[in-house]
């Protein structure tokens, strides 16, 4: 007994040894060891006072991901947008194709019990909680789709015990959210219809006084990065922080197009085509600054020049020396076409596509290129038109794995900027729900055009091995084909 007592002596004794050991050594590299470099900010450009521009990866700002914990350059988008929604004071209106950031929903919550008129719609895809998601939705859901449901558990399961707790869909599931404070939601479906061809806005109306506006959804994906690609931070996007009655009062009118009489009245709500034509609209908002708005989608059966890609096409036609891009989807003839008349008169042209939509045989990049690439027909897009003489100033950025670019933005003569919802494609301009701005404003332009050359830095230009191997392999087949 009393040799099982001094081994007990002992055993304890070595326990309390190693722990003492264990918090010393903690304890030095703590307080011995460098601490972590915080990333390096340039210098921030100035704003204007009534159009504020903000990038998510904006080397001149930095802030710590709410969700994710991780420290990163670039403006916190979602702080953007909750800083503007707590000022409302009336009314809100928000039109965005998808919206699962906890932080704005929280704040659309706040506002909402504080008596303001809060109303949302967005894209019937993303109009149900996905918390209601069943298992055997999931089990029969496509690789895209599971992908984002396990990207939503990750950012609701805070305690990481791989259940989805009551208190915890209460605190991040937005459309949840929403539906708990009473907030009204509808769809592109609120007219009768199976859904519009997409309600692809992304902006927001503030007491009509106020609009943000720009390429970036209201998600994860979009602002701050995924939580199954640790390195992403989050797709190339921007927002705009718009003062100016008018204008607001001219998104408004598109909001309320779109709303009709809300949720469970009439199939008044009008999407798509149903809207009636609205042409280009321009706003003075300062001496030198200008706001030109246009809406799709404009009927096939209209000219083309009285669409949005229209007028992003006489935008174009304006440049006198130079044109940069920076394009999710880049698709439309006629814009490429007008390109190359700029090229011609001296104009120099860069741009940057998204990877995945930059070789594919109907993008406008491999135009630019000087080629062509049949498609799985071995037919190559009507009215096709490689240039004669190809620039080697266009290509793809390179991103972080997972990130894409998202911008649909131009930059003309640094000082004019192309942006808004609307991808450069026929079928936003002719089937979506979507906005353009054409901004005249040489503060605003000198943004743009840092976070252009923040992506051109370093992008990959010109035609890939690749891309050279699969056209080599399609002209060999279709060749084949047709003996």
């Amino acid at each position: 007994m009393r040799l099982l007592s001094v081994n007990w002596v002992r055993f304890t004794f070595l326990v309390l040894l190693g722990l003492l050991l264990f918090l010393g050594f903690n304890f030095w590299r703590q307080t011995s060891a460098p601490a972590p470099a915080s990333p390096t900010l340039a210098a921030p450009l100035p704003q204007d006072p009534l159009i504020q521009v903000y990038f998510n990866h904006a080397q001149s700002a930095s802030y710590t991901e709410p969700y994710r914990q991780q420290q990163r350059l670039g403006d916190d988008l979602e702080a953007v947008v909750v800083e503007a929604i707590a000022s409302a004071q009336s009314s809100l209106q928000v039109a965005v194709h998808e919206l699962n950031l906890p932080q704005v929903a929280q704040a659309l919550a706040e506002r909402k019990k504080a008596g303001v008129a809060v109303r949302v719609i967005v894209e019937n895809t993303y109009s149900r909680p996905m918390s209601s998601v069943t298992p055997q939705e999931l089990a029969g859901m496509e690789s895209r789709d599971r992908q984002k449901y396990q990207e939503f558990v990750q950012l609701v399961d805070q305690n990481q015990d791989g259940e989805l707790e009551a208190a915890e869909v209460a605190e991040r599931d937005a459309l949840t959210i929403f539906k708990a404070a009473g907030i009204p939601v509808i769809d592109d479906t609120a007219d009768g219809s199976k859904g519009s061809s997409l309600m692809h806005h992304k902006f927001l109306v503030i007491d009509r006084q106020t609009v943000i506006v720009g390429s970036a959804n209201l998600t994860l994906s979009d602002v701050h990065g995924d939580f199954l690609s640790p390195a992403s931070q989050g797709n190339a996007n921007h927002l705009l922080k718009i003062t100016s009655p008018e204008l607001a009062q001219h998104f408004a009118t598109e909001f309320d197009w779109m709303w009709g009489d809300g949720v469970g009245g009439r199939a008044d709500s009008k999407f798509g085509l149903d809207k009636p034509y609205r042409s280009p609209k321009t706003f003075s908002l300062a001496k030198n600054s200008t706001v030109t708005v246009q809406f799709s989608p404009t009927s096939s059966r209209l000219p083309w020049q009285k669409s949005s890609n229209g007028l992003i096409g006489r935008t174009l036609s304006r440049a006198t020396r130079t044109v940069n891009l920076a394009l999710f989807v880049f698709s439309d003839q006629a814009l490429g076409n007008i390109l190359e008349t700029n090229r011609d008169r001296g104009v120099q042209i860069k741009a940057l596509i998204e990877p995945q939509f930059a070789y594919r045989e109907y993008s406008e990049g491999l135009d630019l290129m000087g080629v062509a690439l049949p498609g799985d027909r071995c037919r190559y897009e009507p009215e096709n038109r490689p240039w004669r003489k190809p620039l080697t100033t266009v290509g793809v950025p390179v991103l972080a794995d997972g990130d894409l670019l998202h911008h649909k933005m131009g930059v003309i003569d640094g000082k004019i900027v192309i942006t808004g919802s609307q991808n450069w494609s026929a079928a936003a301009n002719d089937g979506n729900d979507e906005n353009v701005l054409v901004i005249d404003n040489a503060t605003v332009a000198a943004h743009f055009q840092q976070e252009f050359d923040r992506l051109y830095q370093g992008a990959a230009l010109g035609i890939p091995p690749h891309l050279q191997q699969k056209m080599q392999k399609q002209r060999s087949r279709c060749r084949l084909g047709k003996s």
